[in-house]
């Protein structure tokens, strides 16, 4: 998908008629049949049961390192919960909270025996203390830097509302950390085309402005389905490698 056509699923033919998976490994264009293979792999690893298995507040609470870890992070509210009960398919796996900016910890979900789903705690909400907000960014920011087992952040952003200073902090806090992540548009079926195609082409630009973004910017709704093929595509091939 690109600036020029903002709809769902993200992904964008050539002049040839083959498609580009936005967040593939490769970032190459597919013929049809490789476009379908490359779903299909994304269904069947995340048809697998997958459950919550630990909860850390602190680094000295990680469980130890094992599988490849896929995380996700993003502001309180942006539908990080509903994403990933969209991905597994579940409707209660990650649960929201009853008052935004109360998660404060890094909750842990074993997918197949193959991966490990990392829901990160929301960040930026107005009625956050001052000390848990600098709680949360020290957490993260120490399990980014040492965490040897994980392989991509995804970064959620709502494609509804303008981008938050709390997002450019925790992008360069992901830069220093050196590790590689990917934005991620969620509720974008509230977004009419040609704001979404807006939203769409100032995001990418933004990651092009960090060393460790990736270009590729992929989009979702949880509550449609749109997007979610791909995004389970895109981290399967991460988590696959």
């Amino acid at each position: 998908m690109n600036a020029r056509d903002a709809q769902l699923p993200p992904e964008q033919a050539n002049d040839d008629g083959e498609r580009s998976c936005t967040g593939s490994i490769a970032a190459q264009p597919l013929t049809p049949e490789a476009h379908a293979a490359w779903i299909e792999a994304g269904r069947l690893l995340f048809a697998q049961e997958c459950g919550f298995f630990y909860a850390a507040q602190s680094l000295d609470q990680l469980p130890p390192p094992g599988l490849p870890e896929l995380a996700f992070a993003g502001r309180s509210n942006v539908g990080k919960s509903s994403l990933i009960n969209a991905l597994t398919g579940r409707r209660a796996l990650a649960r929201t909270s009853g008052q935004p900016g109360r998660t404060r910890q890094l909750n842990f979900f074993d997918l197949g025996g193959q991966v490990v789903l990392v829901d990160m705690p929301g960040y930026g909400y107005a009625e956050a203390a001052r000390q848990v907000k600098q709680d949360w960014q020290g957490l993260m920011f120490e399990y980014l830097r040492g965490r040897p087992t994980l392989r991509r952040v995804m970064l959620l952003l709502d494609a509804r509302i303008e981008i938050k200073e709390s997002d450019a902090a925790v992008m360069e806090l992901l830069d220093r950390a050196a590790v590689i992540y990917q934005l991620v548009l969620t509720k974008a079926d509230a977004v009419k085309p040609p704001a979404l195609a807006a939203k769409l082409a100032e995001v990418s630009a933004l990651a092009r402005r960090h060393p460790a973004a990736l270009m590729d910017v992929l989009v979702t709704s949880s509550d449609t389905g749109g997007g979610i093929a791909e995004l389970r595509a895109a981290l399967a091939d991460v988590a696959l490698a």
